[in-house]
Formats: C-alpha cells, sequence, structure tokens
C-alpha cells in the first residue's frame, strides 16, 4: 500500500510513524520544507485532561498514554509535570467532566488546594489539572523525525486527483500514485479538501503568542484563565526563566482582512497591557510565535472522507497528536472514516 500524507505537522508526522510502523509506504509532503515548521513550530505547548466534557477527556487521558509511549521511545519525558490550572468561564463543568471521566482534579478556592501562579491577583476559584502540564515541542519534533523524517518531502501539494483506483497527488515538481492520502495539512486543507469535495472551514485569523521573562524563577503550572469581564489567556513556561502568554482578542482585531502586521501590533499591545497589570513578569516581549487558526473551532477534530481521501482538521490539536496519528493510520488502512469515540477504543 502507498499512502501520501499531506503536512509534516504534528500530526500528519505522527500519522506517517503510525503507518511506517503498520509496514505502509509513505510520503508526507510538507510545503514549508521543513517539519513542524508551521502550526506545530514553537518549544512548548500545553498538555491537559481538563476539557469541557468526559468524552474530550476520555480521548486526552488515551493521548497521555500515547505521549508516554513516545517519552520510553525516545527515552526522555516529552511532557512536563507542572500541572494546569483552570480558571473563568465554565471552569466547574470542566471539573465535573474530568470527575466523570475518573481523571484527578483539585478545586482551588474551596478546599485545601493553592493556586501556584505568576499573577499579582488569583483567580477566586479553579480547577487544578495534576496530569497536565508543559509539551516538549522540540523534543517530540526529534522523536517523530526519527521516526518517520525520512519519509518526508519537500514540495507544496498543489492538487489532489482521485481516479477509480486510488489519487494523483500533483506537487510543482512533478506527481505520484498513491492508493490513499491523508490530508492534515493545518491552513492549507480547506483548499485541498475541497478538490475532492470535502468541506472544511476555510476562514483564518492571525494569532501570536508572546513570551516575557517571569521575575520569579520556579516551575509553575500551566493556566487557562476565561475571566468573565476581561481578555481571556493561555499562559505556560516555554523555558528556563521564560512565561508565554497567548490571548483571546476581539475578532475584528485578529480577522485575516486585517493583515499580519496590524494584527499582529494589536495583539502586542494587548498583552503587554495585560502582562503589566496582571502578571509577575517584566514587561517586555523576548519572543513571538505566530500563527493562522481557524476561529471558533475549540477542542477536538473532525475526519471526513471521500474515497480513498481522508481529511483531518481542527484547532489545539497537538495534545491529540498520538491519538490522531494511530487514528488516521488504522482508517487509512481499513478504508474507514473514524469519529472521535474511536479513539476511545485501546
Amino acid at each position: 500500500m502507498r499512502v501520501a500524507v499531506v503536512g509534516a505537522g504534528v500530526v500528519g508526522l505522527a500519522t506517517t510513524a503510525a503507518l511506517l510502523r503498520r509496514g505502509v509506504e509513505v510520503s508526507c509532503y510538507e510545503r514549508s520544507g521543513a517539519p513542524m515548521a508551521e502550526r506545530s513550530a514553537g518549544s512548548s505547548r500545553i498538555f491537559r485532561l481538563a476539557h469541557a466534557t468526559p468524552d474530550l477527556v476520555r480521548v486526552a487521558q488515551v493521548a497521555q498514554a500515547g505521549y508516554a509511549r513516545w517519552s520510553a521511545e525516545a527515552g526522555a519525558p516529552l511532557v512536563g509535570t507542572g500541572g494546569c490550572v483552570v480558571s473563568g468561564g465554565d471552569w466547574r463543568q470542566w471539573a465535573a467532566a474530568m470527575a466523570e471521566a475518573g481523571a484527578a482534579v483539585e478545586i482551588a478556592g474551596e478546599g485545601p488546594a493553592r493556586l501556584r501562579l505568576p499573577a499579582h491577583t488569583l483567580p477566586a476559584g479553579a480547577l487544578i489539572d495534576p496530569s497536565g502540564g508543559v509539551i516538549d515541542v522540540d523534543a517530540v519534533r526529534r522523536h517523530l523525525v526519527a521516526l518517520g523524517g525520512e519519509a518526508v518531502i519537500a514540495e507544496r501539494v498543489e492538487a489532489l486527483d482521485p481516479g477509480p483506483r486510488g489519487v494523483t497527488v500533483r506537487t510543482g515538481a512533478g506527481s505520484g500514485s498513491y492508493d490513499a492520502v491523508v490530508l492534515a495539512a493545518g491552513a492549507g486543507t480547506s483548499a485541498l479538501a475541497a478538490q475532492v469535495g470535502i468541506e472544511t472551514p476555510g476562514t483564518l485569523a492571525h494569532h501570536v503568542r508572546f513570551t516575557f521573562p517571569l521575575r520569579r524563577p520556579g516551575l509553575w503550572p500551566a493556566w487557562i484563565d476565561k475571566p468573565a469581564d476581561g481578555m481571556g489567556t493561555y499562559q505556560h513556561q516555554n523555558g528556563p526563566g521564560t512565561w508565554a502568554v497567548g490571548s483571546e482578542l476581539d475578532p475584528a482585531l485578529t480577522a485575516w482582512e486585517v493583515g499580519r502586521d496590524a494584527a499582529s501590533a494589536a495583539s502586542e499591545a494587548a498583552v503587554l497591557r495585560y502582562a503589566r497589570e496582571h502578571l509577575d513578569v517584566e514587561p517586555r516581549v523576548v519572543g513571538r510565535l505566530y500563527c493562522a487558526p481557524h476561529p471558533g473551532l475549540g477542542d477536538g477534530f473532525e475526519i471526513r472522507r471521500s474515497g480513498s481521501v481522508l481529511v483531518a482538521y481542527g484547532e489545539n490539536l497537538f495534545k491529540l497528536a498520538p491519538v490522531l496519528g494511530e487514528l488516521l493510520a488504522g482508517a487509512t488502512v481499513a478504508g474507514s472514516t473514524p469519529a472521535m469515540r474511536d479513539a476511545l477504543v485501546r
């Protein structure tokens, strides 16, 4: 069996590695030329069991087992153990979902649990996900490249042409024939999926994560904050002595038509103001990470099929990469279309 994986982000690489382990011949196309160089870039991501529904918590538990397997293969931990705090919004619902799924959860503000955050004022109540932590993205990249990097082809896929016996993948350098295609191309997914009759979200937005020096050293938990009033944020350590902050701004400020420069400037001004007012960090930006997400998708993922082409899309997928890699590889070999519940079959 010959399979083309389009996109060498974390999901594409995880799928490539899972297919190779099944004895499949794989070509993984990456338009940027380097694995995990676009939406999967950066030094760190938040891992958490905390989600809004029990099924999503259970999927994250399967992903946690997948990261443990990858860590054992790599000979080093790929996910830190600092925990994750969730405050604001529906944090009580998230805590209830965790409890229903059998995940450990602590409640701060209503018991002995105490919050540790580099913030001037701590939230009045929050959940603590003790299984949460920060993913070492650079270590994940090294591990997945070691498993499947030889399959990566530095070419942009321009067209998918389905036929009676498979799919022709066309690039600027030529074409190749495959029995099946897995499309996990991030921002490039929508245009290619449309060529095989699959509609996926096409609207993009601009997003920038900013890094600040911490004033106090220490191991801080990751933090997701969705206050009733004010700016929603996700925050975590992304290196020794540094703290990363991403924000949820007014969509009008970060819409695609605003342009990258204007959206980035608006994001930086808002996050700098937030850092000065709320965080125990030096209010100067020492790092930036840009990406172009599909706004409004939230957690979870979708997988759709048209003939021999599987399409996977969603946001915040890094934490679920081990699950998605196995799901997509298994479905490709079987010719099936998996749903999220299939991730719960271990």
